[in-house]
């Protein structure tokens, strides 16, 4: 499945609740479902800077495609993580750099999170595009 396809997915996901209480809700179950990381990985070298909860990402690369775990101190945190992790994870490296975000937008996440989630939010998006990047760099 494409990213852009996943995307589309969890923007039709989103659009059957009436209230931010509800996708809150259903956040905190998509969290639920996130690919643990490795207990190994929960250290400072891992976490994802610029969140206001701890945020812990490992990427692997595998057939050519990053696979995505991660892990988070905070419900709600942990819910925004799932949800990058289902739309970047088992992509190719190039796939997951040249993704568009809107998707964020589409949904309200971003105006429905406080300032510092937000950021949070951005910081989490472009260490993943990190880890993306990195791998590239590693197939050219």
């Amino acid at each position: 499945m494409s990213i852009q396809d996943i995307q589309n997915d969890i923007i039709e996901e989103f659009a059957m609740f009436d209230d931010w209480e509800e996708r809150y809700q259903y956040m905190i179950d998509l969290g639920k479902t996130l690919p643990l990381i490795d207990e190994q990985y929960k250290t400072d070298d891992y976490l994802i800077k610029g969140c206001q909860s701890k945020v812990w990402v490992h990427a692997n690369m595998e057939n050519n495609k990053v696979v995505f775990t991660a892990d988070s101190d905070a419900i709600i945190t942990k819910g925004v993580i799932a949800i990058l992790i289902r739309v970047f994870s088992n992509q190719r490296p190039k796939d997951i750099i040249d993704a568009n975000t809107d998707f964020i937008d589409k949904i309200g996440l971003k105006e429905h999170l406080s300032p510092t989630r937000a950021n949070g939010l951005v910081s989490m998006i472009k260490q993943l595009k990190m880890y993306a990047f990195a791998y590239q760099t590693q197939l050219n």
